[in-house]
């Protein structure tokens, strides 16, 4: 499978497709504030586990920071 991760070409061979939550493990994305977006479209939280990324999706990966 090849996705399009932070605009960059991902390719993970040994799946067809992944979850938000197998990917952000996969690739030891370990910030608490993500955001995720999937071809422009942004996922809820709650749905990591059960939203799927196919080969060819465009994967945007954000982590949000605070201060101040």
């Amino acid at each position: 499978m090849t996705i399009t991760l932070n605009n960059r070409n991902e390719t993970f061979p040994e799946y067809d497709q992944l979850t938000i939550q197998q990917l952000l493990e996969v690739k030891n994305f370990s910030y608490k504030m993500l955001l995720v977006r999937i071809n422009d479209t942004t996922v809820k939280r709650e749905d990591y586990d059960t939203t799927v990324i196919k080969d060819g999706d465009k994967v945007a990966v954000i982590h949000l920071m605070t201060g101040g």
